[in-house]
């Protein structure tokens, strides 16, 4: 189905100062359908802009969009037919072309952010003289280095100019890769953005009274030239803090922060500066980092919401209380999590006073923190830790409708704790585990209501990382999986349907993974050689450093369970036996660049073999493995598509969003066709 164009309708108000033009971007959708622009739009922005130069008496515009929706930017549908450099140059131009001919008209212009502006939306308000903002606006950004492009109809020249470079480099680089972090209306205003915030009940109504009040004289808007005092520091920081993010393997965050230092250059003219932008599309639009990025764009926006294995035409149980069993660190983040996303009772249970003690002083402290930042009000603290119940009885559990457990990784306890609850819940009551690698069809096998068991597998933090693995074991009905579904939905996280299988999906790539780094460090390699290899992927963290993030016996752990299931393919590492027997917390002190060995860990690993390797052997031995287990795991049918493996890897794992997903980086770098004479990726 094609997507409808965003027209721009104009209208002309005789307001009290004369004649207004009112321009609203509208694609006659409704709000889930946002405003984007094609070829189509852009016309109609010219005929738009036609129409209002030919206007007489006309004393000025205010643009506009749709209900909730200002703009989402360019249409990302067309940059795969855009595979040249003429042809991305010209889509950068043809953008520059028609948006600049807000900026040439004659009149006050104002652009009112009604609502969500990312990318091109945002690029067309900054082209008119003024903005403002409402205080309900949920997303405003430039993601564009995310999905390996740049800002590139005007956003890199326009933000610096408008704001300085630190805002702009925040806005355009930093944020992008902090996992597209986006701001809100009232941040907008507060950076610069725009001239006034207004409340969103009287917007339209006020933002028209202050275009008024520009156009006779009565509001003057002075704006200091922007900083750009410490434009060197700034710029050498920003590239630090890329090298740190992509390690050289995405050029679009390095192209963005060079049109940011030019811009800041008041000799250059905006023309200048408009037609670096459109060269720098050329480059990237044709790129496999872009490609690869949009791909990943559309498995997280489109296909992720429609999850595989949903079931169909079942009706979810209704969630009013929250049981959750385990009071540490991971029982805590879950609390917190159903607190603020749910909004019910909460009741939490442990062996031990000290130990609930601990996992509520967590909970407060971070509804604390949420306070302190202005996230949440005070009131809303209060409310959400009021009806946090911590317990030793397990009575208290008896009205629960959802029970999740987060205790030791050992199937005779967490058996031994779903069979207590199971005594004091009701038969339809769910009982859901977080376990990372245990099977979830034994862990029912003792209950007398297995079908209403559901592996809940969430990835650590739990507040930041969206991935949840929902395991179905052999009995799970479909009331229940239907029930984890919406749960998932409401919690906001993304919820991929895995088989019960050793260590289901992101763990088992993530430990075949960690099994090879070790088995090449055991023959020679050094531990600093083979995590510079992966980090020249992008990856977010290197393997080793990984290793200390999850902690050394969960990940040996997950790595036993996995051999006792392919113990040709996961062979345990002695000296990683030895390391995890001897309870050192990290390979290193300290993550990244000038971090230490533990010494402890030298001894451990002294007397390994001689073999020297180079990187591109190292990759090539990180990434053959892997394909062969991705073959493995598809066969198996852990999960029903490799578009499920892509979206897993990327959310739950980090790999990083411009290699377009693990499957099609192995396809379109050439491992899958080498080591199995095939391709995964099918569109």
């Amino acid at each position: 189905m094609a997507t409808p164009p965003t027209l721009f309708h104009t209208n002309f108000y005789q307001s009290r100062v004369g004649k207004i033009a009112i321009v609203t971007m509208d694609n006659g959708e409704d709000y889930k359908t946002p405003n984007t622009f094609d070829e189509r739009a852009l016309e109609s922005l010219h005929k738009a802009m036609d129409r209002i130069v030919a206007e007489k008496d006309l004393k000025g515009l205010m643009l506009c969009g749709k209900h909730y929706i200002f703009a989402a930017g360019a249409d990302l549908t067309q940059v795969p037919f855009i595979n040249t450099f003429e042809q991305g140059r010209q889509s950068g131009a043809a953008g520059h072309a028609a948006m600049k001919r807000i900026m040439d008209l004659k009149i006050p212009t104002l652009a009112a952010v009604n609502g969500a502006a990312l990318g091109g939306g945002l690029e067309i308000a900054l082209y008119c003289d003024y903005r403002t903002v409402s205080k309900a606006v949920p997303a405003i950004a430039f993601p564009e280095c995310f999905l390996g492009l740049v800002p590139g109809w005007g956003g890199s020249t326009l933000t610096p100019r408008l704001i300085g470079p630190e805002k702009a480099l925040e806005l355009i680089v930093y944020n992008p890769l902090n996992q597209n972090r986006m701001i809100k209306g009232p941040q907008a205003f507060d950076m610069g953005l725009a001239d006034r915030l207004f409340d969103s009940v009287e917007f339209f109504d006020e933002s028209l009274a202050f275009l008024e009040n520009i156009i006779d004289g009565t509001e003057k808007i002075e704006r200091r030239p922007p900083d750009t005092s410490k434009l060197n520091a700034q710029i050498n920081s920003a590239r630090a803090f890329v090298d740190m993010k992509v390690h050289g393997a995405a050029p679009a965050p390095y192209r963005a922060i060079e049109l940011i230092q030019s811009a800041c250059d008041i000799s250059r003219s905006i023309d200048e500066c408009f037609a670096d932008e459109d060269k720098a599309l050329g480059d990237l639009i044709k790129s496999r980092q872009c490609k690869a990025g949009v791909y990943s764009f559309d498995l997280i926006q489109r296909r992720a919401k429609k999850p595989a294995g949903k079931p169909k035409d079942v009706t979810p149980r209704k969630i009013n209380k929250i049981g959750i069993i385990g009071a540490g660190l991971m029982a805590s983040q879950l609390a917190l999590l159903f607190l603020r996303r749910y909004g019910v009772p909460v009741v939490m249970k442990d062996i031990k006073q000290e130990f609930l003690d601990k996992g509520l002083g967590y909970v407060k402290g971070e509804l604390s923190a949420q306070v302190s930042k202005g996230r949440m009000s005070q009131a809303k603290a209060d409310h959400l830790f009021h009806i946090l119940i911590g317990t030793l009885d397990w009575n208290d559990f008896a009205d629960c409708d959802f029970v999740i457990e987060a205790v030791f990784e050992e199937m005779p306890i967490k058996q031994q704790v779903f069979a207590d609850a199971e005594a004091v819940v009701s038969p339809q009551c769910i009982l859901a585990t977080n376990t990372s690698s245990l099977s979830i069809t034994e862990m029912a096998s003792k209950l007398k209501n297995p079908e209403r068991v559901v592996g809940f597998h969430f990835f650590n933090p739990v507040a930041i990382l969206p991935l949840l693995e929902l395991i179905k074991g052999e009995k799970t009905d479909d009331v229940t999986l239907a029930t984890a579904f919406e749960v998932a939905k409401k919690i906001r996280k993304t919820a991929i349907l895995v088989k019960d299988s050793p260590a289901f999906l992101v763990n088992r790539l993530l430990t075949k993974l960690l099994s090879d780094c070790f088995q090449m460090v055991d023959e020679g390699a050094t531990f600093d050689q083979v995590d510079e290899a992966a980090l020249s992927l992008g990856m977010p963290m290197a393997p080793f450093d990984l290793l200390g993030f999850v902690g050394p016996a969960v990940a040996f752990h997950v790595l036993e369970t996995l051999n006792k299931a392919w113990p040709d393919r996961f062979i345990v590492n002695e000296r990683l036996k030895k390391f995890v027997d001897a309870k050192i917390p990290s390979l290193f002190k300290g993550i990244g660049p000038g971090r230490q060995m533990d010494p402890r860990v030298a001894e451990i690993w002294s007397g390994t073999g001689d073999k020297e390797f180079v990187k591109e052997e190292i990759l090539d031995r990180m990434m053959t493995n892997l394909t062969i287990e991705i073959d493995h795991i598809l066969k198996e049918k852990v999960v029903s598509d490799p578009k499920d493996i892509d979206t897993a890897m990327i959310l739950g794992a980090g790999w990083p969003f411009f290699n377009g997903g693990i499957t099609l980086y192995l396809d379109v770098v050439g491992y899958t066709p080498k080591v199995l004479q095939k391709v995964f990726f099918t569109f």
